[in-house]
């Protein structure tokens, strides 16, 4: 694979690439685990469900499970290498990333009417971030495969979103 864009992606992976000590890269990757991220979405949509909101949760789970439908096919049709193991593929995007993103971002949509706008979207932005992060510097993936994963996963959000309007109970 060649390009400006992919030569840009690994000139910057290669300057950031293990700058961080591995222990603490992969503790932050290990955020986008579905084991560590799904149980948040899932006591968020539960809450949420709760309260009121059941077309909100329902809509945050499902994207959850959309996101191995959109990750997998494109892990296979590109079939990237990685930074580190160029012998493998499938690095492209990156499935912790949209776990992560999906994962925190939904359950911070979740809990707007009870928290506010400003906590759960700075919370949801540095778990996401710090996965991401965590990803890149350690190597386990370039940049832009985070890059897509975000901007693919957004579409998903919007929906969740789309879907927690007008479903708020007021709180009592």
């Amino acid at each position: 694979m060649r390009g400006p864009v992919l030569s840009w992606d690994a000139r910057l992976s290669g300057a950031l690439v293990r700058t961080v000590p591995d222990a603490v890269t992969e503790a932050l990757s290990d955020l986008g685990n579905v084991p560590v991220a799904l149980p948040v979405l899932l006591l968020a949509a539960a809450y949420a469900a709760l309260r009121g909101n059941r077309r909100g949760a329902a809509a945050a789970v499902v994207a959850m499970a959309l996101v191995p439908a959109l990750v997998v096919p494109l892990k296979e049709w590109t079939a990237r290498p990685g930074p580190l193991e160029p012998w493998a593929a499938g690095y492209f995007p990156s499935g912790h990333t949209a776990t992560a993103f999906v994962a925190y971002a939904g359950a911070a949509l979740l809990l707007r009417p009870r928290l506010g706008r400003r906590w759960p979207a700075a919370a949801a932005l540095v778990l996401t971030g710090a996965t991401a992060v965590g990803l890149v510097l350690r190597g386990f993936h370039w940049p832009l495969d985070v890059l897509a994963s975000l901007l693919m996963c957004t579409p998903l959000l919007l929906a969740v979103r789309r879907s927690c309007r007008g479903t708020r109970r007021s709180s009592g």
